[in-house]
């Protein structure tokens, strides 16, 4: 019998058909099964995205970490294993969340909570709040003192200027050290082994670096230069797309790790004057809005007119709208039962040569074009 052309659906799309879920289903299979429009297709399609063509060996990754995920436990149940799968090729954080990362393996925990509660009384008991969340006051000054103490006895080890990924990789290699029973707990812990470098954009902006301005008043000053950061994560773009290869980004909220990671195509092509189109695969989860002009709201089309993303590749770019707390878990469920576990390409470790060839090509070539007026 002839299909009715009327029940058909316009264009190449197909029909929205949910099935019923039922005991048993996975993650991945609810995912496929139910989640059709609005954010929840948005969603889906990020997955299917990431674990489609993000996940091939060929693409280098980096994501971008803001608001309090680490404290909501998005660390230690997405990232870490994110990383140890090869699926986080670098990263960029807020200092907050990293600093956060070592209460855990200094004996403290973050306990539930709740908002709705005098906050001066929390202050009285010694009690931190991020919104629901609780924690013990003395973990941020054991946590200070830690990081002031591992950074004093390395800074004579420290050869010129670093970049915030030798801070973070020293505080990572000492929790091994010292807590190896407990190095799968840390996200800095684990990095560090898995050879993925991790930066901060505005390393000041958090408790590491107040501690790192305590050192300077201490005459132990740390030659840590975030223009190091700049060109460092520039080169993990250049380098992939010089290869031949694909750059893809994952953003987790918006803020100044969004741009940051976004930068290094118009550091690329605006201020090095090296041929490149942008960034070929862009997933974000946000709940910024794109109207009110904010960084955190620019959707992947706006990134175009800066170079940020290559205009060719902006089918392969998404925004989700939600909660990054509510999303990460489920996206990483869908992500590891759906895609391969790859070769690491420890970046960490190849941070000269790959700065050296950025130069050496800026210096060339870049440094000799005429920008366009």
């Amino acid at each position: 019998m002839k299909m009715n052309k009327k029940s058909g659906c316009p264009g190449r799309h197909g029909r929205l058909n949910p099935r019923p879920l039922a005991r048993g289903m996975t993650v991945d299979q609810i995912i496929e099964s139910s989640l059709f429009s609005f954010n929840a297709g948005t969603f889906r399609k990020a997955c299917e995205l990431f674990a489609g063509h993000m996940a091939k060996e060929n693409v280098r990754i980096g994501v971008s970490l803001s608001g309090a995920l680490v404290p909501a436990g998005i660390g230690r149940s997405c990232l870490i294993p994110l990383i140890k799968e090869g699926l986080i090729d670098w990263l960029v954080s807020t200092g907050a969340n990293l600093y956060h990362d070592l209460h855990y393996v200094l004996g403290y925990e973050f306990c539930e909570g709740r908002a709705a509660v005098d906050d001066g009384k929390l202050r009285e008991k010694g009690i931190i709040r991020i919104y629901d969340i609780f924690m013990n006051y003395d973990a941020l000054l054991d946590t200070d003192n830690f990081v002031r103490e591992t950074l004093r006895r390395e800074a004579k080890n420290i050869k010129g200027p670093c970049s915030s990924a030798d801070i973070h990789a020293i505080l990572g290699r000492e929790i091994v050290r010292i807590k190896p029973d407990l190095k799968d707990e840390s996200l800095l812990a684990v990095a560090y082994e898995a050879g993925v470098p991790v930066h901060t954009s505005s390393p000041a902006d958090s408790s590491i670096g107040m501690n790192i301005a305590a050192l300077m008043l201490d005459d132990k000053p740390i030659p840590m230069d975030t223009h190091c950061d700049v060109n460092e994560v520039t080169s993990y773009v250049y380098d992939i797309k010089k290869q031949g290869g694909k750059s893809g980004v994952l953003l987790l909220g918006g803020g100044s790790p969004k741009n940051f990671v976004l930068q290094t195509e118009p550091h690329i092509q605006e201020v090095l004057g090296l041929e490149e189109e942008g960034h070929d695969y862009f997933i974000q989860f946000t709940d910024a809005r794109p109207d009110t002009g904010g960084l955190s709201g620019a959707t992947p089309s706006e990134a175009v007119s800066w170079g940020k993303i290559d205009p060719t590749a902006l089918s392969k770019t998404i925004v989700s709208y939600g909660d990054c707390s509510l999303m990460l878990p489920f996206f990483t469920g869908y992500v590891l039962n759906r895609s391969k576990t790859r070769s690491g390409s420890r970046l960490f470790e190849k941070r000269d040569r790959l700065v050296n060839q950025l130069k050496s090509d800026y210096r060339k070539i870049g440094a000799c074009r005429k920008h366009p007026k």
